[in-house]
């Protein structure tokens, strides 16, 4: 029993060991290259974090806030943001846990993201502004909305997340896959697992774009470092996610919103067609309009109609 215990101790070790330089290795690989450069951009030293972001252009304040995705970043808005800031002051941010933001090590909730929408704008914009949001951001900028609605015009969603999967609350069984995920070596391998290159293409290819053959490996190279940024601390953001922490239940809030809305789907999204019905059955004034030929990332795979429309929707 004891030469057994001694084994097992032993192969314990190497693994954990193994384990720990495959966490080191991809840490330092997906930062060889500076696929998320800092730019002109700037911190807001937020009290949670520091958080990041870009300002260009001139006119009425635009927040451009990425979809609560791990991998995401301000990224997301690159292929618009030169052409929007013609008409507008443009401000796009690394939402606290993803990209070029601080992420710490803590629970990230929907309000903890209605505080940082709000704080921005008062602090870093300080006037009144139009809100564009990818997902599942969408839920935090109405909650917040609803809170400071004196900050807020017009709100538009990109391919807003269903409304049945936002109000999944953690669970007992959630909250144990959130402990393994936050775990020191194993969760943040299993984490490294979940955000792989592979994992991020396979996710452009088949979900994310229409067409897969314009998920250019630039692209692919700035989600893979956005998510790897900081030696996996992003594992924390995915562990939240993961156990529905940044749900909320935003139909009381989308009943009593009275801002202009507007949801612009990717007219190929298998759903969402209904998942826009869904929003106008709780709030018939809201509009929607939608991007020929895109899924859930009009403005990376269809960036010229996009920002067309979008100025449209903006200047109405």
């Amino acid at each position: 029993m004891k030469k057994y215990l001694k084994n097992f101790a032993l192969l314990t070790v190497i693994v954990t060991g193994i384990v720990f330089i495959t966490n080191k290795w991809i840490s330092i690989v997906s930062s060889m290259k500076d696929d998320l450069p800092l730019g002109g951009g700037k911190f807001y030293n937020w009290k949670y974090g520091k958080i990041y972001y870009t300002k260009s252009g001139k006119g009425k304040p635009v927040l451009l806030v990425h979809d609560l995705d791990v991998a995401s970043s301000a990224y997301e808005w690159s292929k618009i943001v030169n052409k929007l800031s013609r008409t507008n002051t443009v401000y796009a941010i690394d939402l606290l846990g993803c990209g070029r933001s601080e992420k710490p090590n803590i629970t990230y909730t929907n309000y903890l993201y209605v505080q940082l929408v709000n704080d921005f704008i008062r602090e870093i914009i300080g006037e009144k502004s139009d809100i564009v949001t990818t997902g599942s951001s969408l839920s935090f900028v109405l909650m917040a909305c609803q809170i400071e609605s004196k900050y807020y015009d017009k709100i538009i969603g990109v391919n807003p997340a269903d409304l049945y999967e936002l109000a999944k609350a953690p669970s007992k069984r959630k909250n144990g896959l959130k402990f393994a995920i936050e775990l020191p070596v194993i969760g943040t391998f299993i984490f490294n697992m979940a955000l792989s290159k592979n994992h991020i293409i396979d996710k452009m290819v088949n979900e994310w774009f229409f067409k897969g053959h314009l998920v250019s490996p630039q692209l692919v190279d700035a989600y893979y470092q956005s998510a790897h940024i900081d030696d996996g601390k992003g594992k924390y953001l995915l562990a939240s996610i993961k156990s529905n922490y940044t749900n909320i239940n935003i139909v009381p809030a989308l009943k009593k919103i009275n801002n202009s809305i507007c949801l612009v789907g990717g007219k190929e999204h298998p759903f969402i067609d209904e998942v826009i019905d869904s929003y106008k059955e709780y709030n018939p004034a809201i509009e929607d309009a939608y991007v020929s030929n895109t899924c859930n990332l009009p403005q990376l795979e269809a960036p010229e109609k996009f920002v067309e429309l979008l100025q449209i929707l903006l200047q109405s």
